[in-house]
């Protein structure tokens, strides 16, 4: 009798999980090396719905499946490539290709493509607030200076005497699901493996995949499918009311 208040509650549950996804990417439009992330929701608990006669009930005739609640499924993450932005900027790298740039923090090892970089104190390139970045070997990376000049390897030497001051390491995994963004924006988990095959663009920074056009269209379905569910969650409501009071009278 009440199955109608389980579809519309879970849908509007469901509606405002996807307006805070679809919030997030639009808050990131412009945030260096930001991936996408996408709701979906899955039926909970399907089963077929059949017309049988008040009398003879022998031959039901199928209507067709239906379920009680939508459920959240998961939040999948694009990681396809960001347009490069060129900045001019020293300290600025973006990768072309897959992998990760990686970064050592107190928390552990994190993975980003924002390659926005500066110096620390000790004249290691750092991710400002988070950690320095490390080499192929795992290793964090000293330059000392910004006077630098790098190529498309990776590979950073000092602009005047062209003394080698390090590789970026560019990580990459077999299984990208295994990932999962922390609340400061880096990727975890998974086993992380160098590679060799993205290259570097130096002066750049890698933009945003997030299309700014396509989350404003999901936000105003949402918003309109979230609302259609509470005008007619008001209206079963009334009608359950008034068939409870009907029955009561009887």
């Amino acid at each position: 009798m009440f199955k109608g208040f389980y579809n519309l509650t879970s849908g509007m549950l469901s509606q405002n999980r996807r307006l805070d996804v679809v919030s997030n990417n639009m808050t990131n439009v412009s945030t260096a090396g930001y991936k996408a992330d996408r709701y979906t929701d899955s039926t909970f608990q399907e089963f077929v719905m059949s017309r049988v006669g008040n009398k003879d009930k022998t031959s039901p005739q199928e209507l067709g499946p239906s379920s009680y609640i939508l459920a959240p499924s998961r939040i999948f993450t694009d990681y396809s490539q960001g347009a490069p932005e060129v900045t001019g900027l020293p300290l600025d790298f973006a990768i072309s290709g897959q992998g990760f740039f990686a970064i050592q923090s107190n928390a552990g090892t994190g993975y980003t493509r924002a390659g926005s970089f500066s110096l620390d104190n000790e004249g290691y390139l750092c991710l400002p607030d988070e950690g320095r970045v490390l080499d192929t070997a795992g290793n964090p990376i000293q330059l000392g200076t910004d006077r630098i000049q790098a190529d498309a390897q990776g590979n950073i030497y000092q602009e005047e005497s062209g003394e080698f001051l390090g590789k970026l390491g560019v990580y990459t995994f077999a299984d990208y699901e295994a990932l999962e963004r922390n609340p400061r924006g880096l990727f975890e988990g998974g086993a992380a493996q160098p590679t060799d095959d993205a290259a570097i663009q130096w002066k750049a920074v890698e933009r945003s995949n997030v299309d700014l056009v396509q989350q404003m269209v999901e936000m105003l379905a949402s918003q309109r499918s979230l609302q259609s569910a509470a005008q007619l969650t008001k209206m079963y409501d009334q009608i359950m009311g008034k068939a409870a009071n009907d029955l009561g009278s009887v």
